[in-house]
């Protein structure tokens, strides 16, 4: 199934397997205590690209990827179950591994934002609009591997409506 997400520039890419056009895959992973976004690139040499202009941190500007050896497994398809996907990142920085320190110990859960660029367009800004953006359930980090377990949010556990009906919004609940 076509993915509607994907820029036509990747899709002719994928599909032509142009060998003058590099595809890079990117991850950024984000924490309240991590002091910036760890943003990595699956390749052998850094990368400056621009995030989309709707991104959370560092909207429309561009940033830097470090170039790291990383492996995506994508979910299994099946029925049972929410998908999750494992992510290994192999050779970490200690400082990477310090903040991966500091925010197992929270309960806030880190997130995961993929995002793929075409070597052609790295200042142009991302070909999978809007970027695919997961909440990681498991971590575990070593000074050779970080691997962990990110899924989609459960909408099954989600309040519908997702709205607080007080008396101060809404004082036509008042008898």
């Amino acid at each position: 199934m076509p993915d509607p997400t994907l820029s036509a520039a990747i899709k002719e890419a994928y599909a032509s397997a142009n060998t003058l056009e590099v595809v890079y895959h990117t991850l950024e992973l984000w924490h309240p205590v991590f002091s910036q976004p760890i943003r990595i690139v699956r390749d052998y040499v850094n990368i400056d690209a621009r995030i989309e202009a709707g991104a959370a941190r560092n909207a429309g500007a561009i940033v830097a990827f470090t170039a790291y050896a990383f492996d995506v497994v994508p979910p299994d398809q099946s029925a049972a179950g929410l998908p999750q996907c494992t992510i290994e990142i192999d050779n970490v920085s200690r400082e990477i591994l310090a903040q991966i320190d500091a925010a197992v110990m929270r309960t806030e859960k880190i997130t995961v934002i993929y995002r793929s660029y075409l070597s052609g367009s790295l200042t142009i800004g991302p070909e999978n609009t809007p970027p695919l953006e997961m909440t990681i359930s498991q971590i575990s980090a070593t000074p050779l591997r970080i691997r962990a377990v990110a899924g989609f949010t459960n909408l099954l556990d989600q309040r519908c409506p997702g709205l607080d009906y007080d008396l101060e919004t809404y004082p036509g609940l008042l008898p």
